[in-house]
């Protein structure tokens, strides 16, 4: 299901708020490999479109398999509510830095300091787990065409309609 609207105001706006952000991709023999995001934004050019930060050297095997197919799979979660959505995409690629995405890096580690912190983890975990020196940083950029509610409970794994609020 392909969809323009998929990715509306409210769930750009959760997706963008500085959550726990996981990319996952598999190659063309369905062999999975996964890497935590390290931010997220709205692609200026298409506000269809998202923004991924991740740390490259750890990122290698899920670039090679969105090389191959474009395919990809991004868990959204609030740590503080274990609110959580999934959304696909399948044209995933890498693209350039650019300052904006730079700038993006330093207040996500710092908010998930303070989200974690809530939930009793160390903030020198966290800083050490989100550490990305900035030449390492790369940007994958995708159009979500369906979202998931992955919210733990009855209704997690279910598509969500366009439109509809996030669980």
């Amino acid at each position: 299901m392909t969809s323009p609207t998929v990715l509306t105001p409210a769930l750009a706006d959760f997706v963008t708020s500085h959550l726990s952000i996981h990319l996952a991709a598999s190659d063309d023999r369905g062999i999975a490999t996964l890497v935590r995001g390290l931010g997220c934004r709205r692609d200026p050019a298409a506000t269809n479109r998202l923004r991924l930060l991740i740390a490259a050297p750890q990122a290698e095997p899920v670039l090679r398999a969105l090389t191959t197919n474009g395919r990809i799979a991004v868990v959204f979660s609030e740590p503080e509510s274990h609110r959580t959505v999934q959304l696909k995409g399948r044209d995933a690629h890498r693209v350039e830095r650019d300052p904006d995405d730079t700038a993006l890096l330093a207040p996500y580690i710092n908010t998930l300091v303070a989200r974690l912190a809530t939930v009793g983890t160390p903030e020198a975990f966290v800083r050490a787990l989100l550490h990305c020196p900035t030449e390492a940083l790369c940007i994958v950029r995708f159009t979500p065409d369906e979202v998931f509610g992955q919210t733990p409970g009855p209704q997690a794994g279910q598509r969500l309609a366009t439109g509809s609020a996030l669980p």
